[in-house]
């Protein structure tokens, strides 16, 4: 972790903290959803559960950005704080050395920020979501079109939910996400 990381997460008042915390667990407990690796194929793997974190960080990052202002942007860094200090955790409890772990991190950060661009560029319509997660989360499997096109389905449920939440919403850890994807 960065100095300045540190330092912006110890000095940041407590409201703030408690409304990312809420945000990120909401997001992860969608993201751990039974179904995911059952009914919608995902790969039960540590990259599928990372590629669904990802992918419900992003919609909610998404949100918060169509939403704009101070708040959304303080918000926004305070979850992303948080996901970055549980993925660090993650690491760590994974048998990482401290060496690798920063490593880590960044090249997951670099893999989450290339996965946001791509979902992005989808829901605005200038790329194929089914070809986005195909590539992101199917990428080191085959998955069958009917397997794709029903995440592809939840994935856009899942981004207009979280289009219709409020600020306040979202500071309560309600991102709007459906409350069960496929067969869960």
């Amino acid at each position: 972790m960065s100095v300045l990381g540190f330092l912006r997460r110890k000095l940041r008042p407590r409201s703030e903290v408690e409304a990312g915390r809420a945000l990120y667990f909401a997001l992860l407990a969608q993201a751990r959803l039974p179904a995911f690796y059952g009914s919608l194929g995902v790969p039960d793997t540590i990259d599928g559960r990372f590629d669904m974190v990802a992918l419900h960080a992003a919609l909610a990052f998404r949100r918060l950005r169509s939403l704009g202002g101070r708040d959304a942007d303080v918000l926004s860094d305070a979850t992303f704080d948080i996901m970055t200090a549980d993925l660090e955790r993650s690491i760590r409890e994974l048998g990482v050395g401290d060496a690798g772990v920063a490593r880590r991190v960044k090249t997951m950060a670099r893999a989450f920020y290339g996965r946001a661009q791509a979902y992005e560029r989808a829901l605005a319509g200038t790329e194929s979501l089914e070809d986005a997660l195909r590539r992101n989360v199917f990428g080191t499997v085959v998955a069958d079109d009917a397997t794709v096109a029903r995440l592809t389905d939840y994935v856009r449920r899942a981004a207009a939910g979280a289009d219709r939440q409020s600020l306040d919403d979202l500071k309560a850890g309600h991102a709007g996400f459906p409350p069960t994807p496929y067969g869960a």
